[in-house]
């Protein structure tokens, strides 16, 4: 075997080396960021149950709970809490 061609099949073996380590290097970033994502929605749904169900309690205690949405703000409160008859009276008006 010649020299040339001993050198051609290192530089072969070194470039094979690099592709196959850069091709899993890039796969394992997109299933890092893959895992990440499904990770923040899951704590996202646990963040937006977690604020309702606060939300159901203090409004089932018959608290006010405001709610604010792009600078306008609303209070709830459960139907059944005194003083709602009044006010659903009004809304009925």
């Amino acid at each position: 075997m010649g020299k040339g061609i001993a050198i051609s099949m290192v530089v072969m073996i070194v470039l094979l080396v690099l592709a196959v380590g850069y091709i899993g290097y890039d796969k394992y970033s997109e299933w890092r960021a893959e895992k990440d994502q499904v990770i923040y929605q899951q704590w996202a749904q646990l963040g937006y149950e977690q604020g309702l169900t606060q939300m159901f309690q203090q409004a089932g205690s018959c608290q006010q709970v405001p709610l604010t949405v792009e600078n306008k703000t609303i209070n709830i409160i459960a139907v059944g809490c005194p003083g709602t008859e009044v006010l659903m009276q009004q809304a009925a008006e």
